[in-house]
């Protein structure tokens, strides 16, 4: 297997992404798929794996910082577990039975209605609007607290937790198919729907999403390993530079997250989605 510097432009990408990715929550593998998909023409199934082991780095290296920062539910994260990481299984397995253009269109039509969502669901006015009575009845009645290595004390609820399960297991499913999903259905649930506050979020979501990652990436690299070192070798070529690009943008990304706007990180985000999502759809035509 020939390693090459082809394609080194992608370690300041990554660590771009990373950083995004790790502030706001997000699936890092969003922003990848389609960059090795329209970016280098790689096929469906190989961006994807790709962008999974890009993901799994990345977030990996989050993870470290949120856990020294204690800003993870442990509780909450099991149960979400119990249904992702099967669902994943379950996803890897079967993406081989999708074709490429199909794999395709389900991204791109997964990305505009998880930027719609993330639009909606945190627009300024929403949140203004209901942030004085959620703060009043997290202080009189709430499920669950949380303090962090700093001494910030978190009280939430986690509203609907059949809806948190259902989530958890098509977003599993959905990260085995297309690497994505997982992150974003939970960001939706635990922050826009149950007001968890978005650091706890953020850190939970993190610690679900870099367990189901593993177990879809695992899926992923025994195919690539059986269809021989042509495949291998493009894979490795490209994640020598988008490692170590997300491991240096998991350490930058919590400490963005302190300084940027809520609002104005999830706007622009929810926008890239939408931008992303059409321009696949396009590119299907």
């Amino acid at each position: 297997m020939e390693l090459t510097f082809e394609f080194w432009y992608l370690l300041p990408i990554a660590t771009v992404i990373a950083t995004i990715a790790m502030s706001s929550g997000i699936g890092g593998a969003v922003f990848f798929s389609p960059l090795f998909m329209i970016a280098l023409s790689l096929e469906p199934k190989i961006a994807i794996g790709a962008a999974l082991a890009t993901e799994l780095a990345g977030f990996s290296s989050g993870l470290y910082a949120y856990l020294k920062a204690r800003l993870i539910d442990f509780q909450l994260a099991k149960k979400l577990l119990v249904f992702s990481i099967p669902a994943a299984l379950i996803g890897s397995l079967y993406a081989d039975l999708i074709p490429a253009i199909v794999l395709k269109a389900i991204f791109a039509v997964g990305l505009v209605f998880i930027g719609t969502q993330l639009f909606s669901a945190w627009r300024k006015e929403e949140r203004e609007k209901n942030e004085n009575t959620t703060a009043k009845e997290f202080e009189e009645n709430y499920q669950s607290e949380l303090t962090d290595s700093q001494g910030n004390v978190y009280r939430y609820t986690i509203c609907n937790p059949n809806m948190g399960k259902s989530f958890a297991a098509i977003g599993g499913a959905f990260v085995g198919m297309i690497s994505v999903g997982l992150a974003e259905l939970q960001e939706y649930h635990l922050v826009a729907r149950c007001k968890v506050p978005t650091p706890v979020a953020i850190g939970t979501s993190i610690f679900v999403v870099v367990l189901t990652v593993l177990t879809a990436s695992i899926g992923h690299f025994y195919e690539f390993y059986h269809q021989g070192n042509d495949v291998l070798a493009q894979v490795v070529n490209i994640i020598i530079f988008t490692i170590p690009g997300v491991i240096i943008g998991g350490q930058l990304g919590p400490k963005l997250q302190r300084i940027v706007p809520e609002d104005k990180m999830k706007a622009a985000i929810s926008i890239a989605f939408l931008l992303i999502g059409i321009f696949m759809l396009y590119t299907l035509i």
